[in-house]
């Protein structure tokens, strides 16, 4: 295999691309965010860092756009919530080709198109369930129609719930009874279609879901015990977790499927075991294991494909399934990185190359004035809080968070600059009936940052929903505990 030359060493990830065997990673490139970098800047900042593949989660224009000419391999998406329109109608999916791909198909390198995002959670109580595999259909044939079917390839991002062991066992492993025909289905539809598996899976889940889960297996480290399945020995979860797919695949009859890890990656807040030590030291040990070059115990020749959660964090996701869905980025969302990587999986750590030309809001804080009310626990200061972190994102405020060892009045502050800077630093978002008060000192504190937004030219706040009501009591709770 030729060896790629690149020019500039110091770039974390150069040596990615078909480098005598190193692993095909690329990243998710979420855009769920209040003030979003823009598009050419990202996509500025993977090629300054050698990414050379890139997982969207829709297909806008826009990043397509600053996609063109750059070689990457791109993954685009169709949402859940317009999977039943593809599924009722073949020209509804002829007509999404037709409008989202034939004009960058000579442009952008598009390999995928990612129908829905793992529609099978048990937690959407199966809204998706009948217009998944339809909707897969209909997009393929579409695909061919337009004579795209040989170059790019329809498939369903799946979340690693949609196959289970009823032991710690990978041998036992099966697909969710309630899903399983289901899958069979659309399994060996990928297979006659050349598409591949898309699987995520979440080692951090796993240590989130049970603290007694052990923590070794979860970091690739290998002191601990191993389990014995049928003469295998895993001592970490992509290995157990893959040999699970891979026993469940074979449980329906198929076992020469290509599989993607389309998510797979570690928050750094909003969580005790949500860390930007605890993220490094996950990477570390995940280069490492893609780097043995010794693919799976069930399949020693698996070439592992994978693409990391996520790019940058997104400050408007849902926070449903916790207070670290926001915090999944390499990058900070302007572009900062966070931590040092060594994708050789050689401890060759290095930064990654941060965004060029960000640029941000004027730099100036909101706090809280508390000579207008020294009592952090009175009514009005409770209430005025609530609507800031409502409206803003005190998930970095909860336990285990970046910032909740800081006082009662500094979390109210938090909450107040956080309203702030989302609505574009306006006079009128720092008043808080009086309570809030506009410094140029920097309120950071310690190692909790208090952010100043970039100037992405956003201007509207996304809707909270009922579910991030909920999620903002308990948020405000929290902040005079």
């Amino acid at each position: 295999m030729a060896r790629a030359v690149f020019g500039l060493w110091c770039c974390w990830f150069m040596v990615m691309v078909l480098a005598n065997g190193l692993p095909e990673v690329g990243v998710n490139w979420g855009n769920i965010a209040s003030h979003p970098l823009p598009p050419k800047t990202v996509v500025q900042l993977l090629k300054d860092n050698g990414i050379r593949k890139v997982k969207l989660f829709d297909s806008d224009p826009k990043s397509l756009m600053a996609l063109e000419g750059s070689g990457m391999e791109v993954m685009v998406a169709i949402p859940n919530l317009e999977l039943q329109n593809m599924a009722d109608s073949s020209i509804n999916a002829d007509d999404w080709v037709s409008e989202y791909l034939l004009d960058f198909v000579d442009k952008v390198k598009i390999r995928y198109v990612a129908v829905g995002n793992e529609p099978f959670l048990k937690s959407y109580n199966g809204s998706f369930v009948k217009h998944t595999f339809p909707a897969l259909r209909n997009i393929q044939k579409a695909l061919e129609k337009a004579g795209l079917g040989k170059k790019i390839k329809a498939t369903v991002p799946l979340n690693a719930d949609v196959y289970e062991s009823n032991s710690s066992k990978p041998s036992d492993g099966q697909f969710r009874p309630d899903v399983k025909n289901l899958m069979t289905q659309i399994v060996k539809f990928l297979r006659d279609n050349d598409s591949p598996f898309v699987v995520n899976i979440y080692p951090f889940l796993s240590l989130y879901d049970n603290d007694n889960f052990p923590i070794e297996f979860a970091f690739f480290e290998k002191n601990g015990h191993p389990v014995d399945d049928k003469g295998y020995q895993y001592t970490n979860v992509l290995d157990a977790n893959y040999d699970t797919l891979l026993w469940s695949l074979k449980k329906i009859g198929v076992d020469d499927i290509k599989i993607i890890i389309g998510e797979i990656g570690w928050p750094t807040d909003g969580h005790k075991h949500a860390t930007t030590k605890n993220a490094h030291k996950f990477y570390d040990g995940l280069f490492k294991r893609l780097n043995d070059n010794k693919g799976t115990p069930l399949r020693s020749s698996a070439k592992f494909d994978v693409y990391l959660f996520g790019l940058l964090d997104e400050d408007q996701k849902s926070i449903a399934p916790g207070f670290f869905e926001r915090h999944w980025g390499i990058f900070r969302f302007d572009g900062q990185p966070k931590f040092a990587l060594d994708i050789t999986g050689k401890g060759q750590n290095k930064m990654p190359l941060a965004a060029k030309g960000v640029e941000y809001l004027e730099h100036q804080w909101c706090v809280f004035d508390t000579s207008m009310v020294e009592d952090t626990r009175s009514w009005m200061v409770q209430k005025q809080t609530e609507i800031a972190c409502q409206y803003g994102d005190c998930t970095t405020l909860t336990p285990g968070g970046s910032c909740n060892s800081l006082s009662n009045s500094s979390h109210v502050s938090y909450a107040f600059n956080m309203f702030y800077q989302i609505n574009n630093q306006k006079a009128s978002a720092c008043d808080f009936e009086g309570l809030g008060m506009i410094v140029k000192k920097n309120a950071s504190q310690g190692q909790c940052l208090f952010p100043i937004m970039i100037d992405s030219g956003a201007r509207e706040r996304l809707s909270f929903g009922f579910g991030g009501i909920i999620a903002v009591i308990l948020m405000v709770l929290f902040v005079f505990m």
